[in-house]
């Protein structure tokens, strides 16, 4: 909603300085189509030249993070406590037990507690594959964590890039804007017998290219590129936790220290309390006992 809120406070406070300066928006209305139609279609060929379709794809599915934020909200973090919990506490009673749920999670009786965890798969995948080393006595807790985090080191250079490619395209927007203006500035050279108020209406409809180049960059493109990489790094907390937490398993610390370092490496705004933690943990051994 926010995201809405600045397009609409950048048009209102652009146009409306311009029109209250005495500006007319007869020439920009004019020329806008045709200076948009070379600004942005050259922006987005560059785009296609320099990405695959599969980072195009990724980047148009990205943009959507810009309005909606991270995906990853306190209920989410407070679930993953407990879901972590609930795997190390089974995973010490009966090792033969937790096989089942991490081999087979879709049909697991506890991840399937957590749907919104459960249809994430890096997530999935990063606990299953850690418990599961584990189990194959792959336990060096200083080995684990640096493969854990060379993993996540890939993973965020993989989400990074479509912030990366519209960073690049708001970088390219104001030369691209410079090009507009040039080609303006040739059609006005090529009347120049014009009378000039005539010439006047050509130089100003070129300077539209120059002002549409920069206008898209600093007010659009690239705070996109720095949103995104904002949420991306914020969602990313959520598998550092499971990294935090799974490495204190295999330090041998108590099932609930394990938990409690995860709450305290858990973002500030989505961390869940102490008392609202140990309440939840009490649902889930009393759903556990039953």
């Amino acid at each position: 909603m926010i995201g809405f809120v600045g397009i609409g406070v950048i048009f209102a406070m652009v146009f409306g300085g311009y029109i209250l300066a005495g500006g007319k928006m007869g020439i920009i209305i004019k020329s806008l189509p045709f200076e948009m139609m070379m600004i942005g279609g050259a922006a987005v060929g560059a785009f296609l030249i320099s990405n695959d379709m599969a980072a195009v794809k990724h980047t148009l599915k990205d943009v959507g993070k810009v309005f909606k934020g991270p995906k990853w909200k306190h209920d989410d973090y407070r679930d993953l406590l407990c879901l972590l919990f609930e795997l190390i506490r089974l995973a010490r009673q009966n090792p033969v037990a937790i096989e089942e749920h991490i081999e087979d999670p879709e049909n697991s009786s506890i991840f399937s507690k957590y749907p919104r965890i459960l249809s994430d798969k890096e997530a999935i995948a990063l606990i299953c594959d850690t418990m599961r080393s584990a189990s194959m006595n792959y336990d060096d807790p200083h080995q684990v964590e640096e493969v854990l985090e060379k993993r996540m080191e890939a993973n965020a250079h993989h989400a990074q890039h479509s912030s990366h490619a519209l960073q690049a395209m708001a970088d390219a927007l104001p030369a691209l804007g410079i090009v507009a203006a040039v080609l303006g500035v040739i059609k006005t050279m090529a009347a120049i017998d014009q009378p000039p108020e005539v010439l006047g209406g050509m130089i100003g409809g070129a300077l539209v290219g120059t002002f549409l180049g920069v206008f898209l960059a600093y007010g659009f493109v690239g705070p996109f590129a720095g949103r995104l990489k904002t949420v991306i790094d914020d969602d990313a907390h959520f598998y550092q936790l499971i990294r935090e937490v799974l490495v204190a398993n295999l330090h041998n610390h108590a099932t609930n220290i394990c938990i409690e370092v995860g709450r305290q490496n858990t973002p500030s705004h989505c961390r869940p309390s102490f008392s609202e933690l140990e309440e939840a943990l009490k649902d889930v051994k009393s759903s556990g006992a039953a």
